[in-house]
């Protein structure tokens, strides 16, 4: 029986270090405040709310107040929720957040953000995101490192990723604008804070817009 044992150590061994290592890069749990501010350093608007739990990414922006958006990395999906009216549908570009508050490999932070940017219909004509990394620094006690980053629109960002939460919690823009994570609360997350309202329906804009076509109201627009 030992020598059975023996013989499957390697494998079980193996098989730890995959699980360890292997699948969709997930995030450490914790929720924190979204903050914006201008070039000037003054603050674009109220905080927003993000919490994050494995490869699940919600948050509440004051540009949406009507719903939040709800992110599953794994299942490669990105929805925004009105709960008010039991109906969500896909995120598209309609926030770039959706795009780069996701759970990241540290050490290739770009390949997160490409298949985000694919799910938002960003990527288009092979367009890819680019990371160029450039060094470490220490942000309220927490040891980061920084990226150059080039999104598929050519915008050019300095990223910053903090590799224990495995999460970006800096974004600066050319314009000065800056997207930050600040009150970073390492902590458990409700799993029911990720789960779409119970009743809620997927509304698709295109099936709108063909039913108002097909009515009385409808003008087809001039060639």
């Amino acid at each position: 029986m030992w020598a059975s044992i023996r013989a499957l150590s390697p494998a079980l061994s193996f098989l730890g270090i995959l699980a360890l290592f292997g699948g969709t890069a997930a995030a450490e749990q914790f929720s924190a405040d979204i903050v914006t501010t201008n070039a000037g350093d003054r603050m674009a608007g109220a905080a927003g709310k993000l919490y994050v739990r494995d490869s699940l990414v919600r948050f509440e922006t004051p540009d949406f107040r009507s719903g939040r958006f709800l992110v599953n990395v794994s299942a490669d999906t990105a929805f925004f929720v009105m709960p008010a009216q039991d109906i969500y549908m896909d995120a598209k570009e309609s926030s770039s957040l959706t795009q780069i508050l996701v759970p990241v490999d540290p050490d290739d932070p770009c390949q997160a953000w490409q298949t985000m940017a694919k799910i938002a219909g960003a990527a288009g004509h092979g367009s890819k995101w680019h990371c160029r990394r450039l060094g470490t620094d220490n942000i309220d006690g927490r040891q980061v490192i920084e990226y150059q980053a080039t999104s598929p629109a050519g915008s050019a960002i300095t990223a910053t990723i903090d590799p224990l939460l495995k999460f970006p919690i800096r974004f600066q823009y050319q314009d000065g604008t800056k997207v930050e994570l600040v009150d970073i609360r390492e902590q458990p997350q409700p799993a029911a804070l990720f789960q779409m309202p119970a009743g809620s329906r997927k509304f698709d804009p295109q099936q709108l817009i063909e039913r108002i076509k097909r009515s009385d109201v409808w003008v087809e627009p001039p060639k």
